[in-house]
């Protein structure tokens, strides 16, 4: 009676067997990286910090200076308008009117007040752009016309119609110029030679 109880029994041996290998783990865990490796990363961080700190460092600093050097770009523009209306006025007194002793003593005084009106305009860097006998620049200049003049390089600026300015390195207003282009090729006169026969 015994003996067929325990035949009976089905047994659990296998059963347990089959779940240790289940839950056997399947790979091998990572290892932790070295101590040398975890050193090497750190370093590699605080490096990129610190060049991050110093771009931003750096953009910070090129915006201050540049909101100091042209932050009167736009009032620059508007006084513009004052230093060709001076010039103007100068350039429409007939010269022996100017030397009359009516206008002498207002021509002297408009030309102090042109001159002191540029030199505070320099003090914030804004500076007059005369390119006239210069070549001409086209991030500087700009081309009203273009004529013929015997004597002058092609391309040299030989009038000034209306000055220009920069303030710092970048363009206020170009200078409206007037170029001299190159002169057109001379055609040859036509030689005996080129006459047509006729008797052909």
């Amino acid at each position: 009676m015994d003996q067929s109880d325990d035949t009976a029994r089905p047994s659990n041996d296998n059963t347990d067997e089959e779940s240790l290998e289940d839950a056997a783990p399947t790979g091998e865990a990572e290892a932790p990286p070295s101590p040398e490796a975890q050193l090497a990363l750190a370093k590699d961080q605080m490096l990129r910090a610190l060049a991050e700190v110093e771009n931003t460092r750096r953009r910070a600093q090129r915006e201050i200076e540049d909101a100091r050097k042209y932050s009167v770009a736009n009032f620059a523009r508007d006084v513009l308008n004052v230093a060709d209306n001076l010039r103007r006025a100068l350039d429409a007194v007939p010269e022996d009117a100017a030397a009359s002793e009516d206008l002498k003593a207002l021509v002297e005084g408009v030309s102090l007040t042109e001159r002191e009106l540029l030199s505070a305009m320099e003090r914030h860097g804004i500076r007059k752009v005369d390119p006239k006998g210069e070549k001409f620049d086209h991030n500087l200049h700009q081309a009203m016309f273009e004529t013929d003049m015997a004597g002058v390089e092609p391309g040299t600026v030989i009038e000034v119609a209306q000055a220009g300015y920069v303030i710092g390195d970048r363009l206020l207003r170009p200078a409206m110029v007037g170029v001299a282009k190159k002169p057109p090729a001379a055609v040859p006169a036509p030689g005996a030679g080129d006459q047509l026969d006729t008797k052909a």
